[in-house]
């Protein structure tokens, strides 16, 4: 325990002396008795005398002085506490694929609606990133408690081409690492990655991806929007259409939850309090200094009352 004002600790040193002086006065009392009576006699006019609860509302007061007396001092110990920050980044797949309409209206909007339901879902004291996988991994908002900033965020992507999926995993990686809490510590951190799984595109290998994930502990929860029947159409030159066909890959969301211990999760009656509850077991505690004044001021408060109700009830006076 520490101080932030150790001279006031010297009020301590008048506690012995408040003791002694009691201890003379209870003298006096006694030879005061003895000068104008016999004690002997005492027992045929008094039923029994107050022994030691006499000298305990004064042992309360004392105390509860000595503690009033470290809190001008203002204590400081060093606890644990819990946790709460954490980093919770959303991907969702903005490629030209997500635009078939296999799933109604179409992939995009449904990977949205399933992004701004998740994120309504998450934790006001975690923040929130949203990153949008094109031909680029691009952070689209970075992390922030403003949610409404998210929705707008949500609200501006828009489709492209290419899915370079491995480079948001690393992005989302980078991003994690570069959170800081105050004591200069990395949060918990977990990915949710909404796309139809596939990966056309992007500098970073899979691998790499995944293992630069396992090394910040991050896990990857993956969910596929999307069937094996996709197909997107392709305008041409001349008023030509080409069919393209982009089907899911659910193998590849698969193997990224795995490897990096998140989940694939299923797209119907999705309970999302997986992604985040995962972050609660990893939060822990951590080892911070806190002004502990109120414990002794409502310590002191609640002796001098006790003591003062002690000494009304037994002895019809406040001390």
């Amino acid at each position: 325990m520490s101080f932030v004002y150790p001279l006031a600790l010297i009020g301590l040193a008048l506690i012995p002396l408040l003791v002694a002086l009691y201890v003379a006065s209870e003298r006096r009392r006694r030879r005061e008795a003895v000068a104008f009576g016999n004690p002997a006699l005492l027992p045929n006019i008094i039923d029994s005398t107050p022994g030691w609860r006499r000298h305990l509302p004064a042992a309360i007061l004392l105390t509860a002085l000595s503690a009033m007396v470290v809190g001008v001092a203002r204590p400081q110990a060093t606890m644990n506490v819990s946790r709460h920050d954490a980093t919770v980044i959303v991907a969702l797949d903005t490629s030209r694929s997500m635009t078939a309409v296999d799933v109604k209206p179409s992939r995009f909007v449904e990977a949205k609606a399933i992004a701004r339901k998740f994120i309504a879902e998450v934790p006001p004291e975690y923040d929130v990133a949203l990153i949008s996988i094109g031909s680029r991994a691009v952070t689209a908002v970075p992390p922030t408690s403003d949610r409404s900033l998210l929705a707008l965020g949500l609200r501006s992507l828009r489709t492209g081409n290419g899915t370079a999926l491995a480079d948001a995993i690393g992005l989302a990686a980078g991003t994690a690492r570069t959170q800081r809490s105050a004591e200069g510590v990395v949060p918990p951190a977990a990915l949710f990655v909404i796309t139809d799984g596939e990966q056309n595109t992007g500098q970073m290998s899979l691998d790499d991806a995944l293992g630069r994930a396992r090394a910040l502990h991050m896990p990857v929860y993956t969910m596929l929007v999307g069937s094996p029947d996709g197909r997107v159409q392709v305008h041409l030159n001349g008023g030509y259409r080409e069919i393209i066909r982009v089907p899911s890959h659910p193998e590849t969301l698969q193997k990224i939850a795995k490897d990096t211990g998140g989940a694939f999760i299923p797209p119907v009656g999705t309970d999302f309090s997986q992604v985040y509850g995962s972050l609660k077991t990893r939060l822990g505690s951590h080892r911070t200094t806190r002004e502990i004044t109120d414990f002794f001021a409502a310590g002191s408060a609640l002796l001098l009352l006790a003591g003062c109700a002690l000494s009304l009830i037994w002895f019809r006076r406040v001390v």
